[in-house]
């Protein structure tokens, strides 16, 4: 007789918001893997696994405390939203009417705003592997047009997390959701990831501006630093590139072309064993080497959090598409279901 593999699912109260209500902590857990989610931004707060020596370590950067996911400013662990990454200039023009975002990112608007969905308290639900956490985001939250209500489901089979983003609108909006956690698989507050070897599957990336918003051409990889088709070390490729690091966009799918799940993304770090793979619906995944990290924040256990000491890989739309036409479609309307699928698949070699 095959034995099902059961995922448990159990929450407690984690910290209370003064005016906002009380955040808690769900903890979803499989016989590999063990996932923290907080109701505040549907943080994932920890993701544990064991590395090949058997030590179970936590891969993911936090906070010891609520008040770490109130003051942070850099999204750990967050799903981030309306709309993903930078919108040029915090304008764009809908239906003939112009929009103006706040400004929070130099000249930009990054990542939905001064309060944006990574810093609202959303409801929580038990679903069979896993939580569901829903918003209401309501019309001209942030500056955005329409009502939004948007589910994100966290759930564990084994050692695959399958993050499910959903959205429907009452106006027509730009919508652009992911999940900002910061890696590291030798564990979180390691000194970096210049030991971690990658490869993302993309046959081109976007370049950008110096305010990190795409100049619109699509690049193909091929004899650039961005060719991570092949396995590579990070470390070394990270001297090749002008620039602080990666924070750019890697092209997953062409626009128009069919919804379906590919695969993204692989990071393997030798000397734990320990191994990350992403899948997507998502025609893009921004891949990030924490450039911008500069040892001001006091993570878990206190660590000091630097520059290159993480890695993130948020699928997503491709950035500032609600102002390039020749980007993939990032526009919801009335009586349509936004509805991406992430996996990461946490293994050991």
């Amino acid at each position: 007789m095959k034995c099902v593999e059961m995922t448990q699912v159990s929450h407690h109260p984690w910290g209370e918001l003064p005016g906002q209500g009380v955040v808690d902590l769900w903890v979803v857990q499989s016989s590999q893997v063990k996932v923290e989610v907080l109701t505040l931004g549907a943080i994932i707060r920890s993701v544990s696994y064991r590395g090949k020596d058997g030590q179970m370590d936590d891969v993911v950067l936090g906070y010891d405390d609520l008040e770490g996911y109130v003051s942070d400013k850099r999204y750990l662990g967050a799903v981030v939203g309306r709309v993903a990454n930078r919108i040029a200039r915090g304008r764009f023009v809908l239906e003939g009417k112009e929009y103006q975002l706040d400004i929070n990112n130099g000249p930009n608007a990054l990542h939905g705003g001064l309060r944006g969905f990574n810093k609202a308290i959303w409801l929580a639900t038990a679903v069979e592997g896993g939580v569901q956490l829903s918003l209401t985001s309501p019309d001209g939250d942030q500056g955005y047009p329409g009502e939004v209500k948007v589910s994100v489901s966290y759930k564990l089979q084994g050692e695959t997390l399958t993050v499910e983003y959903q959205a429907w609108s009452n106006k027509t909006t730009p919508i652009n959701l992911t999940n900002h956690s910061y890696f590291n698989l030798a564990g979180q507050g390691v000194a970096d990831i210049y030991d971690h070897q990658v490869s993302i599957g993309a046959q081109s990336y976007l370049p950008v501006d110096d305010t990190s918003i795409p100049t619109g051409e699509i690049r193909e990889v091929d004899n650039t630093p961005f060719d991570l088709r092949m396995p590579v070390l990070i470390g070394p490729r990270l001297k090749e590139l002008p620039g602080p690091g990666f924070d750019h966009n890697f092209c997953l799918s062409s626009p128009r072309d069919a919804w379906t799940e590919r695969h993204a993304a692989r990071v393997c770090h030798p000397a734990s064993g320990r191994v990350l793979e992403v899948s997507t619906t998502q025609p893009g995944v921004q891949f990030y080497t924490a450039n911008f990290l500069d040892g001001s924040i006091a993570g878990k256990g206190g660590c000091r959090y630097r520059k290159h000491s993480s890695f993130c890989l948020e699928t997503q739309n491709w950035p500032d598409a609600v102002n390039q036409a020749s980007f993939p479609d990032c526009l919801l309307r009335p009586g349509e279901n936004y509805h991406h699928v992430t996996r990461f698949t946490f293994t050991t070699v």
